[in-house]
């Protein structure tokens, strides 16, 4: 079952397709900004925005990929495509700070001076703007959604807005003081904080395509359900979880008397089900009934269950 959610895949598709025209948008207003004043700070800016618009586009794909419903190749769901979509974002942003970082050097070995701030700080000012009002949204419906690959593009559109404040304000330094390395500084400065966003969003990526275990509320949420039915008589061991994009697995065994009937098992085991499944909403669970006096129920709660 899906997991569910308070918007749709498409409607998700939507807004990626508007961080792509906000994308463009920004490209046209921070190009025009550095080719009026020169300012290498508004160039990485520029290039940044590029970064933004690519990764907007990969990430309509793996939206789209990750949508597809399961099929005999892909039994559990294409949902970790939206890792790839992180992880390729990832990799563009720290690509875009590398590109920045080499401008940059060279502008500070050869500072030069710039001109018409004021027309190219409002320019960058209001690409800025259009940046932070999509990224707002993305990130709120990325999270309602469950949605890694929205998140990610949202949380990098904000750190776009982050960076183009502290590219406006060495610019405006610049035209205070004269002191034109302030302007190559500051795009280094952009491409260390780019670089701290990329490798954020690659560890994240790795993790999911690790088949990482459920955040640390949802494994207190599904424990509390387990309490519930913990008893003399009923208990529990290999529970498992871990996340794919929005969906979640949880596997356990259920440890219960072996004088209950098939039918007693079964009712408890589906009621757990659907406790587990109302604590984590979509929830794929599935469970192992084992009787509670065999030995050999206890032989298989190694992690490495292949293992003889």
């Amino acid at each position: 079952m899906e997991r569910a959610s308070a918007l749709s895949r498409p409607g998700l598709g939507k807004l990626l397709w508007l961080s792509a025209g906000a994308a463009v948008l920004t490209i046209a207003l921070k190009m025009a900004a550095w080719q009026l004043t020169g300012s290498v700070g508004l160039l990485s800016d520029a290039l940044e925005s590029i970064v933004n618009l690519v990764a907007a586009l990969v990430a309509i794909a793996m939206l789209h990929w990750a949508s597809t419903p399961p099929d005999e190749q892909h039994l559990f769901g294409h949902e970790k495509a939206e890792y790839f979509s992180a992880g390729v974002e990832g990799g563009l942003i720290v690509l875009a700070a590398v590109s920045i970082a080499w401008t940059a050097i060279g502008r500070l070995i050869n500072p030069v001076t710039l001109d018409d701030l004021g027309i190219g700080v409002a320019l960058s000012a209001a690409a800025s703007a259009v940046n932070l009002a999509v990224a707002l949204i993305l990130i709120r419906a990325g999270k309602r959604a469950r949605s890694m690959t929205v998140e990610a593009d949202g949380r990098h559109l904000l750190t776009d807005v982050w960076t183009s404040v502290g590219v406006i304000a060495g610019v405006v330094a610049v035209g205070v003081t004269g002191w034109r390395w302030l302007d190559p500084t500051v795009a280094l400065l952009v491409a260390l904080n780019i670089v701290v966003t990329g490798t954020s969003l690659l560890r994240r990526a790795g993790a999911g395509l690790m088949d990482h275990a459920l955040p640390p509320e949802e494994l207190e949420a599904l424990e509390h359900v387990l309490d519930r039915y913990r008893s003399g008589s009923v208990s529990f061991h290999a529970v498992r979880t871990r996340q794919a994009g929005r969906r979640s697995f949880v596997s356990m065994h259920v440890l219960v008397p072996g004088a209950w009937s098939v039918g007693e098992a079964h009712v408890l085991a589906d009621r757990l089900e659907g406790d587990v499944r109302a604590a984590l909403p979509g929830a794929s669970v599935t469970t192992h009934v084992e009787p509670v006096e065999d030995p050999a129920s206890l032989s298989d709660i190694d992690l490495d269950r292949t293992q003889p």
